[in-house]
């Protein structure tokens, strides 16, 4: 990976110069961030990315749950939000609702569970999604048929020249697991609203879902989460397992078994291996069915 960032802006937290990813990215493979930076707080961030170099390129990663970061590392800057960025707190939202104010730090488990205490409603399915709140406005993540989009009031976003705006949920311009976030823009917060509710109904809904996930999906193993979006009308999971890919390996890069649109790292993979296996299943499906896949696992980086 050449370097493309010699020198770094001011900073109160810290900047680590070829931070490893590896040890904290799901998959737990891939090469180093150029310089992996954790800011202190958003004004440390705003000020930090009005100073970078503009041509420095800035990637925003949660937990890396959703995602390929490639064998020759990510090039420029990557931007990981720390703790104190996670805090979660309820307020009164109009006309009877109320709202949920979540950093951008904070997992999704947090929220769900935040709004149940609560007593707030039509949260719980983020109970399923294992990912942050940042990652959920980016990519509109939805589970259980709801969609981030559906209780997201607005988001506080740096962008990549340093200014803090709060955008509207309609300014985001929400498709399938994909929005109009800018390049390099950095979500620090996000507020949801939902209806009230019964806790020990809520908490029930939270229960299902966590079951539902834990009896279907992969959890316990080296994994990035679904791999491919649903195609219109149909899902990836079965379209996969009708082209024969369940259990597909190359090297120790696997289809699970237990859930198709998962792929594994069963030990010693690499990013390169997860991604050729992943293609290799888009071909077998554009064989069988004539459907392409789309990547939902977003994949970053330089091929080594």
């Amino acid at each position: 990976m050449s370097a493309v960032c010699t020198a770094l802006p001011p900073l109160r937290g810290s900047a680590e110069h070829e931070g490893k990813l590896a040890d904290f990215i799901w998959f737990r493979t891939g090469g180093p961030a150029e310089w992996l930076v954790r800011p202190a707080d958003v004004r440390d961030l705003s000020v930090f990315m009005a100073g970078l170099d503009p041509e420095t390129p800035v990637l925003p990663v949660g937990v890396g749950s959703n995602l390929i970061v490639r064998d020759g590392g990510v090039p420029g800057v990557v931007v990981r939000l720390p703790k104190a960025m996670a805090k979660v707190s309820v307020e009164p939202g109009t006309k009877g609702l109320w709202r949920v104010r979540a950093g951008a730090a904070a997992m999704g488990i947090s929220v769900a569970s935040a709004a149940r205490d609560a007593g707030i409603a039509g949260l719980e399915f983020l109970r399923g999604i294992p990912g942050t709140v940042g990652g959920a406005v980016r990519m509109n993540a939805g589970a259980y048929g709801r969609d981030a989009s559906d209780i997201l009031v607005e988001a506080t976003i740096v962008l990549r020249d340093g200014r803090i705006e709060t955008w509207a949920a309609k300014e985001l311009g929400y498709s399938y697991r994909h929005s109009l976030l800018p390049r390099g823009a950095v979500v620090v917060e996000a507020l949801f609203e939902g209806v009230p509710g019964e806790p020990a109904a809520i908490g029930a809904e939270m229960d299902r879902i966590a079951a539902e996930r834990e009896a279907s999906q992969p959890l316990r193993s080296r994994t990035g989460g679904s791999t491919f979006k649903n195609p219109p009308f149909d899902k990836a999971w079965r379209l996969i397992d009708e082209a024969g890919c369940r259990g597909l390996r190359r090297g120790d890069a696997q289809v699970s078994e237990k859930h198709c649109n998962f792929l594994l790292n069963l030990g010693s993979a690499t990013s390169a291996d997860i991604e050729a296996l992943g293609e290799e299943v888009r071909a077998a499906v554009k064989a069988k069915s004539g459907i392409e896949l789309e990547w939902e696992i977003q994949r970053v980086g330089v091929v080594k």
